[in-house]
């Protein structure tokens, strides 16, 4: 075209590549006392460039070199004033769609621009005025990019704003014009930047231009995600999410331990929809992508260097975070697996695993894998890596202890690792989360063990973790947490005086050394419950009237639970047997009491509130027995 050749067109160029410079580079320089210095600048090029533009279409429409009446309707939109002359009629490759085309992509830089410097108003306006300009045109590979790029700017600017549902409009028509696009031409479009190229000057490169308008796409279905998950649409907030994380791989468009934490944090969704085999592949997926950032600077390095230290500070978070998210995985799967296994007094049934495992047939797992075919992640460089680290770790429930054993070895060396970043030492409330998964880890672990005194160890392993911690704690500070380590260590010695009993049941007359060791269980379980309930008093030391609804279930089963371990305490002396059964019906009546008052409370606690009201029945009568017992005995 003739502009093209002119000098003024080089000097558009020209101004035009210094405006993008100004935004891109020249701006991360800009003062704190003036951060936005750079892009006034490249906004008053831009404007610049507009009347320009405007002058040389005029000069085109005189040379003859289109319709007239066409690009007079361009020049109307261009300038604010209304008007629609050319519609759909005119084509984006024609000259006229060009010019629109032009001014369009001039529009998007302004309004870009004012969304940077925070003037969102003005810059919603310039993106309108894009589309406005790019509507009257048939889409095609000369525009389809803009069309795209100003519906996503428009979807960020309304989310922004809490307007999901104005965002969601704008993004799904970007995505639905991708789509149809690369349906029906595929080609790779023009970009916007080649918009404002002199002759003599080489286009972008094709793999260039595909790379950018493929990151537009990744883009729209990235808030799009964000979009759904607003809107409470989690699965399809799930599939937009993984399809994003897999056209990063697939385009080269990501950053190492970004990639891998959001990997990280889908597998958690997965989780959540029991779907494991999809939870792993991410996992999987985030600790190999995760590895690509570099490795770990040691210590030595760390001190000699800022970047080292603070290089080394960002991998172990990521990684111990993505630990995390590992342990997680481990814990639920096992979890899950011991929900589906227990009977209804929470121990494993042995007909259902009979009748779990002769159910795992071999279709089952073809079908995993036809599921795993759509969901995959890596390219040639990472897929071996991936699928190497998914071998170790079984997405299949457990179904007994040789499975769960296997599993739970894996999420133990994730606490390992976890635990490298998040230390006692600065890091108290995250350090203990882990703890107490570590904790969860052996106690479902406990569920597949069959050997009673295997099952108690590992209940003690659960004490010696969370024991120290607890004592050191200051409750003033981390009140929660010491409530979650106290009821839990009173529970861990609850079972283990359980596991204790049912081995005495066993024997014919349980020694000294069993009677003592029984009896300390009982109290220390005690302990902690009191503990808890202590916790739950005024400053004055009163119990409250009302139990708040976070700690009115947690406290009535820690009543209920000192009632039973009162009534277990083995003692050879009548006046302590008395002593212990009438806390216990204390206890007890407590439970029944506060029911009554408080009707509300009876579905928290069926199961409990039955049992105590049986035991307000039955202990007087033994309490009475021990009183005459005692009476006979003077």
């Amino acid at each position: 075209m003739a502009a093209h050749q002119s000098t003024e067109w080089r000097t558009v160029c020209e101004k035009f590549r210094l405006a993008q410079e100004l935004s891109e580079i020249e701006s991360r320089k800009d003062p704190e006392n003036n951060p936005f210095r750079s892009k006034y600048k490249a906004r008053d090029l831009l404007k610049e460039i507009h009347c320009s533009l405007v002058k040389i279409h005029i000069e085109e429409e005189e040379e003859g070199e289109d319709d007239n009446e066409a690009d007079g309707g361009s020049m109307q939109i261009a300038e604010g004033e209304p008007g629609n002359e050319c519609g759909k009629t005119c084509t984006g490759d024609s000259p006229a769609g060009l010019r629109a085309a032009r001014l369009a992509v001039l529009q998007y830089y302004l309004g870009v621009n004012h969304i940077e410097t925070e003037e969102l108003s003005a810059g919603e306006q310039h993106l309108m005025n894009c589309m406005k300009l790019i509507d009257k045109c048939t889409t095609t590979r000369e525009n389809v990019s803009l069309f795209i790029q100003a519906r996503n700017q428009l979807g960020i600017l309304w989310a922004g704003r809490d307007e999901i549902e104005k965002a969601q409009g704008f993004l799904e028509i970007a995505e639905s014009m991708y789509l149809l696009y690369m349906k029906e031409d595929g080609q790779p479009p023009l970009d916007l930047q080649d918009y404002f190229v002199s002759e003599g000057e080489e286009l972008s490169q094709q793999e260039k231009i595909r790379s950018r308008f493929e990151m537009a796409y990744t883009h729209t279905l990235y808030y799009l995600a964000q979009v759904y998950k607003n809107l409470e649409q989690y699965e399809r907030a799930g599939q937009y999410c993984h399809s994003t994380l897999q056209r990063q791989l697939e385009y080269k468009q990501f950053v190492p331990l970004e990639w891998a934490i959001n990997a990280a944090t889908l597998s958690q969704y997965y989780i959540t929809k029991t779907r494991y085999m999809e939870a792993r592949h991410c996992l999987a997926a985030a600790s190999v992508i995760a590895t690509l950032a570099g490795e770990i600077p040691s210590e030595a390095a760390a001190k000699e260097s800022d970047a080292e230290c603070e290089k080394r500070e960002e991998l172990l978070q990521k990684r111990s975070e993505i630990a995390r998210c590992w342990i997680k995985y481990c814990l639920n799967l096992m979890q899950d697996a011991k929900k589906l296994l227990e009977d209804n007094i929470g121990e494993l049934d042995l007909d259902r695993q009979e009748e779990l495992k002769r159910a795992r047939q071999n279709e089952e797992e073809e079908k995993e894998k036809g599921r795993k075919s759509a969901i995959l992640f890596g390219s040639s460089d990472t897929f071996d890596s991936i699928c190497s680290l998914e071998e170790k770790i079984s997405s299949m429930l457990p179904l007994d202890f040789e499975e769960a054993r296997s599993i739970f070895l894996v999420g133990q060396s994730y606490v390992a690792q976890a635990k490298e970043y998040f230390a006692m030492d600065g890091h108290v409330t995250d350090h203990i989360e882990i703890l107490q998964d570590h904790s969860a880890l052996f106690k479902v672990l406990a569920f597949f063990e069959q050997d009673l005194e295997r099952r108690c160890k590992m209940h003690k392993r659960r004490v010696d973790l969370l024991e120290p911690i607890c004592k050191d704690l200051n409750a003033q500070y981390y009140l929660l947490i010491c409530r979650q380590l106290q009821f839990e260590l009173a529970e861990s010695y609850y079972e283990m005086m359980d596991l204790k009993l049912a081995v005495a049941d066993k024997q014919d007359q349980p020694d000294v050394h069993t009677i003592k060791k029984f009896n300390n269980l009982c109290s220390s379980s005690m302990k902690y419950y009191q503990m808890f309930l202590d916790s739950i008093r005024s400053p004055e030391g009163k119990f409250p009237e009302k139990l708040e609804d976070e700690v009115l279930r947690p406290a009535l089963v820690a009543k209920f639970r000192v009632a039973r371990l009162q009534s277990k305490l083995i003692s050879n002396n009548l006046a302590t047997q008395l002593e212990n059964l009438n806390h216990s019906l204390e206890s007890y009546s407590f439970i029944v009491q506060y029911c009554e008052e408080n009707p509300e409370a009876k579905k928290a606690v069926e199961t409990e509130l039955e049992l105590s009201n049986e035991m307000v029945s039955l202990l007087p009568l033994k309490i009475n027995r021990i009183r005459s017992n005692m009476a006979s005995c003077n």
